[in-house]
């Protein structure tokens, strides 16, 4: 009885620590973004997350016997990586031009997003979603332009369509990589994500690359040093590692309740790490979003649980999160 206690608990604790570590992934951008232009940021977290993923898939094929990477892989994490390096793109750029704070609330709208996304490929959604994505647009109505003065209008609008392009990413990913145990037919999660990120920084070099070469001393600030790790090595390889660890030993609802925190460790990191203050506006509408969010991951959820036996993980909440986070 100890034991099953204690590996609920222990599931529990890691997919917390990646809901906060994704939380802070947004002052970290931001951070890095003071140091660096927010192209060089982009191709710097790109390149340190393909290198520490590409070391760990040839160490787990070697170990398994497996292949590093099918040329099916390479297809649709092709694919993928162009949507991903998109959001990676406006998201970094946006963050750079709002608060850490209001840029982790509005790209959490992917968690309601994602199965209106559905919609446009004839998928039928509970009618109460559309009443908690409601809740989300007067959210965001009420938090838009509310920092960094006129920048944040252009930061908030560049998070905004980050979201939205996630929200088609994942739905991508739900087509392509279907929730149920991985075999070696199927394509698998850390080879498909390395591809990703190869892709990425394939795509991110032309524009971030030569303002590092010319500057090449800013790469030993510690700072950036700092940042660009945390991002890279704790937000993308360790989060993806601990979560695909968790999901496979908790039930969604639980994994999408704890993960669908991120938010409020994002405003968390913002105030308490970043000096952000919260003014009314920014406050009333981050909670507007997050409790529409949560409202509509509920619904989402539901609606999946009553159509299958099986309980699989929500669209939302943590699909988002199996290949799509960086």
């Amino acid at each position: 009885m100890v034991f099953p206690l204690l590996r609920a608990r222990s599931t529990d604790l890691c997919l917390l620590v990646v809901a906060i570590t994704w939380g802070a992934s947004y002052l970290g951008a931001k951070d890095a973004t003071g140091v660096v232009s927010a192209d060089s940021v982009v191709f710097l977290r790109y390149a340190v997350s393909a290198l520490a993923c590409l070391l760990t898939v040839r160490f787990t094929a070697a170990r398994r016997g497996q292949s590093v990477v099918t040329s099916r892989e390479v297809r649709v994490g092709g694919l993928l990586g162009v949507t991903q390096a998109a959001v990676l793109y406006l998201e970094t750029h946006g963050v750079a031009h709002t608060s850490a704070a209001a840029a982790g609330v509005l790209m959490s709208l992917t968690i309601i997003l994602t199965p209106l996304a559905g919609v446009v490929a004839g998928t039928r959604v509970p009618g109460r979603l559309y009443a908690a994505a409601g809740v989300c647009i007067v959210g965001v109505a009420v938090m838009l332009g509310t920092g960094l003065g006129a920048d944040g209008w252009r930061g908030d609008l560049l998070v905004l369509a980050a979201a939205a392009i996630r929200a088609g990413h994942v739905t991508l990913i739900g087509r392509f990589v279907p929730p149920g145990p991985v075999n070696r037919v199927s394509l698998r999660p850390l080879p498909l994500t390395t591809v990703q990120f190869v892709v990425g920084t394939a795509l991110s070099a032309p524009l971030g690359l030569p303002q590092l070469t010319a500057s090449p001393a800013v790469l030993v600030r510690p700072a950036l040093v700092a940042s660009i790790l945390f991002l890279a090595v704790c937000c993308s390889v360790f989060a993806f590692l601990a979560q695909t660890w968790a999901l496979q030993r908790t039930s969604a609802n639980r994994a999408s309740l704890l993960l669908g925190t991120e938010p409020l460790w994002a405003v968390a990191a913002a105030v308490a790490l970043g000096g952000e203050r919260l003014s009314i506006k920014v406050a009333l509408g981050a909670a507007m979003v997050v409790a529409g969010c949560w409202w509509g991951g509920a619904i989402e959820q539901r609606s999946r649980n009553q159509s299958s036996p099986r309980q699989v993980p929500s669209a939302g909440a943590v699909a988002s999160r199996r290949a799509a986070q960086l």
